[in-house]
């Protein structure tokens, strides 16, 4: 049963994680070369973080999908509906049905992009934490033709950004909203077109440019929830700007998860995101806006 009054976080325990094959950059010269136990250390010290400030609730792992602990891909969850991830590399696609059980026995209404159109959930689409807004990426595994589709699904309006670097593959390894509209994020991960809708967006003392050692370090790949921020080891500098702007920061170890290219962000999905109510009207002129040149 998810606490309406605390921020819920699904997580699924590394028992099958591995390496076993390469679909992005950071998977490259580290396949069977992870260490299972401490992956498991590195996620419980996570998980009982974010149990001291969050309710966690945990999905049961399977084997043959080693990468289903990065929750985070399994869909976009807002109100009472999830859209359903639809994974770009046939190697995640058995994830689909796992995550699609685990949200309709919670109580979710699960809905489903189109097949042709590849979206990898609240890797690529994150809600912004000051405004009615979604953030979407794309360019490296979810279609920028998803962007209306979400929009219309759940009555918000979407921005979308091109993604330029294949290193950071997903949205959430180089942005992160944060409570109170600030923003963490790695510039040289985006277009030039991307970065103009950043700055058109959020005002520049809202928004923090991370260094590129952390953005290597997945400093962007945090978990917000209220005035926590939990991530990877970052620089101090990384770790001032949080806590001038009231964060208070919990750096936790989460190496092996790198070698398979996620961190925090990526081993965690939100579950209880409210849905402010909308007229029709306003979502079609909302939808318009929306919707990114091809």
């Amino acid at each position: 049963m998810m606490n309406k009054h605390l921020d819920t976080f699904l997580m699924c325990a590394p028992e099958y994680f591995e390496v076993s094959y390469i679909i992005n950059p950071w998977m490259e010269g580290n396949v069977a070369r992870g260490n299972r136990a401490n992956a498991q250390d590195q996620w419980q010290a996570l998980m009982h973080a974010l149990q001291e400030v969050a309710q966690v609730e945990c999905m049961p792992s399977a084997a043959g999908v080693p990468d289903m602990v990065f929750t985070a891909n399994g869909g976009l969850v807002l109100g009472d509906n999830v859209i359903l991830s639809n994974f770009r590399h046939v190697e995640r696609k058995p994830e689909e049905a796992h995550f699609a059980a685990w949200f309709a026995a919670h109580g979710l209404s699960v809905l489903h992009m189109p097949h042709a159109l590849p979206f990898e959930g609240a890797g690529d689409a994150l809600l912004d934490r000051g405004s009615d807004l979604l953030w979407f990426g794309h360019g490296h595994r979810s279609d920028v033709a998803c962007a209306p589709l979400i929009s219309e699904m759940l009555n918000i309006e979407v921005q979308s950004l091109k993604l330029a670097d294949p290193r950071f593959y997903h949205l959430d390894t180089c942005f992160c909203p944060l409570q109170g509209g600030y923003l963490l994020y790695y510039p040289d991960a985006f277009d030039a077109a991307a970065q103009a809708h950043i700055a058109a967006r959020v005002p520049a003392q809202k928004r923090f440019a991370v260094s590129q050692a952390d953005a290597l370090n997945f400093g962007c790949n945090a978990v917000n929830s209220g005035q926590h921020v939990f991530l990877n080891q970052v620089s101090p500098a990384l770790c001032m700007q949080l806590e001038r702007w009231g964060f208070n920061v919990h750096q936790i170890a989460l190496t092996e998860f790198m070698k398979a290219g996620g961190a925090a962000k990526c081993l965690t999905l939100k579950m209880n995101e409210p849905q402010r109510p909308k007229s029709k009207h306003a979502a079609d002129g909302k939808l318009a806006e929306s919707v990114p040149a091809m």
